[in-house]
């Protein structure tokens, strides 16, 4: 009978242990920390890439758009940089 009493015992403290650990990874802050993480992730390379092409605009003005082309430049580069977070942060688990 102490035995499975202490297999019980055993489980409930695995299942606990499993939901602490779990109740990290799903709470309301971690979700709003990767939103933030992938937020800026994204927006600090389209900002940067936007004022390159602005500048190259005012200081060598053509017929090709460089604001509009290096804004989609940082955009792909923010995307690939919010892709590599997010898979790195889901091998975690």
């Amino acid at each position: 009978m102490s035995g499975k009493f202490g297999e019980k015992i055993s489980k409930k403290e695995k299942r606990k242990l499993k939901a602490r650990r779990e109740k990290d990874k799903s709470g309301l802050w971690f979700w709003l920390g990767m939103f933030g993480m992938v937020g800026w992730s994204v927006a600090i390379p389209t900002i940067v890439c936007l004022a390159i092409g602005i500048w190259i605009d005012s200081t060598h003005p053509g017929q090709i758009s460089w604001t509009l082309t290096f804004l989609v430049i940082g955009v792909v580069l923010g995307s690939l940089n919010a892709w590599y977070w997010i898979k790195r942060e889901s091998r975690h688990d």
